[in-house]
């Protein structure tokens, strides 16, 4: 299990070293599934190039980058063939309704259990807690992104808080749940 939610993706390089140590391949031979599909409004589609230069940024390359709009479900084969899952920002409760009317929220889970590896931004981590219904019952706590103060660095006790919040300089890494959870990111003043 390998999932890095965040509210800004790889904002920072500690976030960015984090996430290119997931990956179990070489970042030039990765491929990636870049899901942009919660970005509905305008100030989401603006930010839709800098999500993609996370990827880009890491050394993957571009045509090593496939856009999934979520029209129609993909099976678990198809998607363990990607090694990096993207789940961009924008309209959660729209991400979500795709996710579960296409079946894609339980492809997604089982490659999360099938130790895929995920990264989350903004609503693409709000997903995955128990913020909204229907949501992917993967994190039994409310999390909340963009916030001006979070959770401090380092381990994370089990049972979660009932509210975990991330910074845009802060991210929460899933690795081994429950004994792998941690806050990782920048240190802040």
């Amino acid at each position: 299990m390998r999932v890095l939610l965040t509210s800004a993706g790889l904002e920072t390089d500690e976030i960015q070293y984090y996430f290119t140590k997931m990956i179990p391949v070489n970042m030039a031979l990765a491929k990636a599934l870049f899901i942009p599909v919660a970005a509905i409004n305008p100030d989401a589609v603006a930010v839709l190039p800098k999500c993609m230069n996370d990827l880009l940024k890491c050394g993957i390359l571009s045509d090593h980058i496939s856009v999934y709009d979520l029209h129609k479900g993909m099976s678990f084969n198809d998607l363990k063939q990607y090694d990096i899952v993207y789940l961009c920002g924008g309209d959660t409760h729209y991400l979500l309704q795709r996710m579960n009317e296409t079946g894609f929220s339980k492809t997604l889970m089982e490659y999360i259990h099938s130790d895929g590896v995920v990264l989350g931004v903004s609503a693409g981590s709000l997903i995955f807690s128990n913020n909204i219904p229907n949501h992917l019952d993967f994190l039994d706590t409310k999390l909340d992104v963009h916030c001006a103060d979070g959770e401090p660095l380092g381990k994370i006790a089990y049972p979660l808080k009932a509210n975990i919040r991330l910074t845009n300089t802060r991210a929460l890494a899933i690795r081994n749940f429950p004994d792998g959870v941690e806050i990782i990111g920048m240190q802040e003043p």
